[in-house]
């Protein structure tokens, strides 16, 4: 058996493989469905459920990746609101809220 061979039979880590790939695994394991709907962390955990590996504890995040984007959204039309008739001050706070969620997605990600 040559070096190539070796690598081959050798599994990649979960967490290593890419949303497609895991996505093929997810499909060839055949109890999990909807696989293309879900996002990368969202098949990685229903692949380790099917297979019975304990969940680990991951990056610490207080809030989904969802969420956080949704709340810079809401944020942002506030923001723009407060623009045509509310003073700078007010603008600046909700800047400066928006930046610190962005680095939050960002840590997120």
């Amino acid at each position: 058996m040559g070096k190539k061979e070796k690598a081959e039979k050798k599994e990649k880590p979960l967490e290593k493989m890419t949303a497609k790939e895991l996505r093929d695994l997810a499909l060839s394991l055949g109890s999990i469905s909807g696989v293309h709907g879900m996002n990368k962390e969202e098949v990685l955990a229903a692949i380790k459920e099917a297979k019975g590996i304990a969940v680990e504890g991951g990056k610490k995040t207080d809030r989904s990746l969802r969420d956080l984007k949704g709340k810079i959204k809401e944020l942002r039309s506030k923001k723009e609101e407060i623009r045509e008739g509310g003073t700078r001050k007010a603008t600046d706070i909700l800047r400066k809220r928006i930046s610190r969620l962005k680095k939050k997605t960002r840590q997120a990600a």
